[in-house]
């Protein structure tokens, strides 16, 4: 299945800590559930010894949203 991020979603990856790499696992192999307005959500945990806004974490949790569109998954904003 084809996996689209919308533009915006791309600007937020740095922001939000995450890579493309990483929400395409996510959603290949994560957590599927339900989301508000017929949305997928999509949850998946990476082991992560970094720090993020000053603070050091083991884990990094990794959410995005979908639709379908044409066919495959679209992420329109995160």
């Amino acid at each position: 299945m084809e996996v689209r991020l919308h533009p915006h979603a791309l600007e937020r990856l740095a922001e939000r800590g995450a890579t493309v790499e990483e929400v395409r696992a996510t959603v290949a192999e994560g957590e599927q559930f339900p989301a508000k307005y017929g949305r997928t959500g999509f949850r998946r945990n990476f082991p992560s010894k970094g720090i993020w806004n000053g603070r050091p974490y083991a884990n990094k949790q990794v959410e995005a949203y979908a639709v379908e569109e044409d066919g495959g998954l679209s992420l329109p904003w995160w």
